[in-house]
């Protein structure tokens, strides 16, 4: 992905005219796979205080633990397909442990590591594959991140209603608002300024406490025009 540099002191996006959806997914998915990563750390740290894992939860945790760290260290395709010395990979991980929650948690880590490697097609097939199981952090980022990548296929219509998705069922103003941010954008960039002006009003209205709505103003005036 590139990076884009945002000054501090204003909102993402009006540094840019929104011609094409896809310029809004680039901005913002290294947000949205940080969020995920840093909650998979957390659940991960959760797992591993667990006393009652049987030996083939164990297994699977130690297994994962070395493609965690590539992963981390942005080592995308050795964090997926192992580097040949100490880590077996996510993907490994998947086969010989499934059905442990360690496995399912090796999907999310794939499909990010799919996303962030430019292979859309297989990260969609990851994410659609990860049981969510109800979590009130990953399930919603998880969703977002899915609804990014049809986006990036050009599906900008099933993307930005996975990323609305998202929005509402984290229902909090740590993620709901850069969501409901991030699908007004697009569409903007989809021509439908209705609806980015429904989803700017609800952070307005719902989230006027979230730094995000600080600003929020600027996204309905331009909006409206």
């Amino acid at each position: 992905m590139a990076k884009e540099n945002v000054q501090k002191d204003e909102p993402i996006g009006l540094d840019v005219e929104l011609h094409k959806a896809e310029a809004v997914i680039e901005k913002n998915w290294k947000i949205i796979a940080g969020a995920i990563a840093a909650v998979v750390v957390i659940v991960v740290a959760g797992f591993l205080w667990k006393n009652h894992m049987d030996s083939v939860e164990q297994d699977a945790q130690k297994a994962i633990a070395t493609s965690q760290n590539l992963f981390m260290a942005q080592q995308y395709e050795q964090a997926l397909n192992g580097d040949g010395t100490g880590s077996v990979g996510f993907l490994a991980v998947i086969n010989n442990y499934s059905g442990t929650k360690t496995a399912n948690l090796a999907k999310l880590y794939a499909a990010l590591c799919y996303a962030n490697t430019g292979k859309t097609d297989e990260a969609i097939k990851m994410f659609e594959d990860f049981d969510q199981q109800d979590d009130q952090m990953i399930s919603p980022v998880s969703i977002a991140a899915l609804g990014n990548c049809y986006i990036q296929k050009g599906e900008n219509e099933k993307g930005v209603e996975l990323i609305v998705k998202a929005a509402k069922e984290a229902d909090n103003d740590a993620i709901s608002p850069a969501l409901l941010l991030q699908a007004g954008e697009t569409y903007e960039g989809m021509n439908q300024n209705e609806k980015a002006l429904e989803l700017y009003n609800e952070i307005k209205t719902k989230y006027y406490l979230s730094p995000v709505s600080q600003d929020i103003d600027k996204y309905i005036e331009r909006a409206t025009k």
